[in-house]
């Protein structure tokens, strides 16, 4: 199985970038990852016009059947553990790519959320885009830590 994330715009952070790449690193060991960075087509910011341009935009970098994921806060919360057990189901299915798709500064569009099989939070509180990119990730690599008994969990 393959993941891909799927966002507007570079990191600005480095430290989060670094982050993200040292996860993807690990994360390879276990499965295929790629970070699809798209650049904001949608011209003005901010608006819902633009947020819903970028929605499509994203929708349209991803494979024909891959099970789409959008983050939102609005979002299903899972413990590290039951995510863990998410993917070993996507498995399973014989699902070959999961996309998960990460908003701007302004949110996610609504035709992604409404195209998403799974609308995924990791938490009520909220985050900047970028350190959910990271977040996502390392959640990612714990998830098959924990699928394979690994210590990286505790």
């Amino acid at each position: 199985m393959k993941h891909e994330i799927v966002f507007l715009g570079k990191t600005k952070d480095r430290f989060i970038q670094q982050g993200i790449d040292e996860y993807c690193s690990r994360l390879q060991h276990y499965t295929g990852i790629e970070i699809n960075t798209l650049k904001d087509k949608s011209g003005s910011k901010g608006t819902r016009e633009a947020i819903e341009s970028q929605g499509l935009q994203m929708l349209k970098t991803v494979t024909r059947g891959s099970v789409v994921v959008a983050l939102d806060s609005r979002g299903k919360q899972f413990t590290s553990e039951q995510f863990s057990q998410k993917i070993v189901a996507w498995e399973i299915a014989s699902v070959k790519r999961i996309s998960y798709l990460i908003g701007g500064p302004e949110g996610i569009s609504e035709a992604v959320v409404n195209s998403a099989q799974l609308v995924l939070s990791f938490s009520k509180m909220t985050f900047t885009h970028d350190m959910v990119r990271m977040l996502l990730v390392e959640q990612l690599y714990r998830a098959y830590t924990i699928k394979h008994g690994e210590r990286y969990h505790k």
